[in-house]
């Protein structure tokens, strides 16, 4: 696959630093080329590492950033279960991030609504473009496969025309979300997978060496021209056999 760079950590305590880097340097370039960067979220594991890493940057400006998140759950802002929830109280409330930049879902909509106002709120940030373009996606995937809130054999995997799709049937709790599409995760200039743990081996081998065989949600982000990186570390890497990078510390991407 042309452009794909499967980079492979010890651990994600060396995994970490680079991730931030790569954010970092997206932001430059985009707000060089364009203004602005518009950075896509994901929960999980990556609230706590992407929060951490960032903060302990010198100098960080956010002030030009433009953050949406890849899904969402339909639960109150002050739900544990919340990511916009997570990341108010674990980055944006430390960082210069405008308000204005932080686009988050309505969750006292039904689901359904919620989706609209949400691609509303999206195309309003992205005006003049059919489908959002993001300088930089940050995804994981789960144990299944899945990522974003497209689970394996969903009737969701083959939406074209939702920019933004309600879910009310999530097989993992809580049941009601809303997610990115898979036109706009592979319209996104740079998406990074981050994904760690022994528990992703079997799947993640699939996922990377499967093709378009491959069952799995995962294996269909495929950026139409942007650039895409699977940052992992080595016991989630413990069956590959594709080609791999192994960065010494403080590489950069």
């Amino acid at each position: 696959m042309a452009g794909r760079r499967v980079v492979v950590f010890p651990s994600s305590a060396e995994l970490g630093p680079v991730l931030a880097h790569l954010v970092t340097s997206r932001a430059e370039k985009a707000i060089a080329s364009h203004g602005r960067f518009a950075l896509g979220l994901s929960g999980g594991s990556l609230v706590s590492m992407l929060s951490k890493e960032l903060l302990a940057l010198p100098q960080l400006d956010c002030s030009k950033w433009v953050v949406g998140f890849c899904d969402e759950r339909l639960v109150s802002f002050t739900d544990p279960e919340s990511t916009y929830g997570l990341y108010k109280s674990q980055l944006f409330s430390k960082i210069n991030i405008p308000n204005s930049g932080i686009l988050t879902i309505d969750p006292s909509l039904p689901v359904t609504e919620c989706a609209e106002d949400y691609t509303r709120k999206l195309k309003e940030a992205f005006p003049g473009e059919d489908i959002p373009v993001f300088d930089l996606l940050l995804l994981g995937m789960g144990p299944d496969g899945h990522t974003c809130s497209l689970f394996p054999d969903h009737p969701l995997l083959e939406e074209t025309k939702m920019i933004v799709a309600p879910i009310s049937d999530s097989p993992k709790p809580p049941p009601q979300r809303v997610t990115m599409t898979f036109p706009v995760v592979n319209s996104a200039r740079c998406v990074a997978f981050v994904s760690t743990g022994g528990s992703k081996a079997t799947v993640l081998k699939d996922v990377l060496e499967g093709g378009k065989a491959s069952p799995y949600p995962a294996a269909r982000v495929v950026p139409t021209s942007g650039e895409l990186f699977w940052l992992i570390d080595d016991p989630a890497a413990a069956a590959l056999t594709v080609q791999v990078e192994r960065p010494g510390a403080g590489a950069k991407l």
